[in-house]
This record gives C-alpha cells, structure tokens and sequence, in this order.
C-alpha cells in the first residue's frame, strides 16, 4: 500500500555533516555477515585512508577469526556498490569520500567462520 503525505515535510534535516563531530562513513565486510549491517563512523576527513585497515578496522571486525588472515593487498574495495581504488597514502576526503558515504570490502578467499559467509 502506498502512502501519500497530505502536507509537505517542511523540517530541517537532522542528520546533516554539521551535527556529527566529524563526517559519517559507512563500512561494510562482503562475504561476512557475522555483521548484519555496515559500521557507520564519525571519522575525520583529513585521515588517510590506510589507516582505516591499521587503526579503525581492528576495533570494529577485529574480533572475527578471518580478519587476522586479510591480505590488505588484494582486498577489493567497492564505493556505492561499484568497484573503487583508493589510494591509501590520501586522505578520505582526497579519495572522495563524503557525509554518509557507504564502502565495503571484500576479502579473496576468506568467506566467513569455515566459508559459511558469517
């Protein structure tokens, strides 16, 4: 069934990059859905994109027995579903990224708790 509002929404949108201490990205593991949803991350813009794999990745998937095998050099990295190359060494804004951005990453060979995708 649809639904058809009878007024316009006529409201300041409250998840706008001003109310965040820094810009929202959401990050997502393929292939492992031990995690249901992608982590969304304040982080800043001026971070360079390699640290996401050193210094923010291990706290949030950590965890999991398949990270401690990712090779960090064949992962393949896809923005808004379409196949992306960043470059580690430039910042996040550099790269293109933006307020409320979805990335995720997919790891060859490594398909979840013995290969059951969790």
């Amino acid at each position: 069934m649809s639904v058809v509002a009878l007024k316009p929404y006529n409201f300041p949108a409250k998840d706008v990059r001003e109310n965040f201490p820094a810009p929202l990205l959401y990050i997502g593991w393929e292939d492992h859905l031990l995690f249901c949803a992608p982590f969304c991350l304040p982080l800043p813009p001026d971070m360079p994109f390699g640290a996401l794999s050193q210094a923010v990745l291990p706290g949030i998937y950590g965890y999991h027995p398949d990270f401690a095998k990712i090779d960090w050099a064949t992962v393949q990295w896809l923005k808004s579903g379409q196949p992306w190359s960043p470059d580690p060494a430039k910042s996040l804004a550099e790269n293109g990224l933006k307020h409320k951005d979805a990335i995720r990453f997919r790891t060859p060979g490594l398909t979840g708790i013995k290969g059951s995708f969790s």
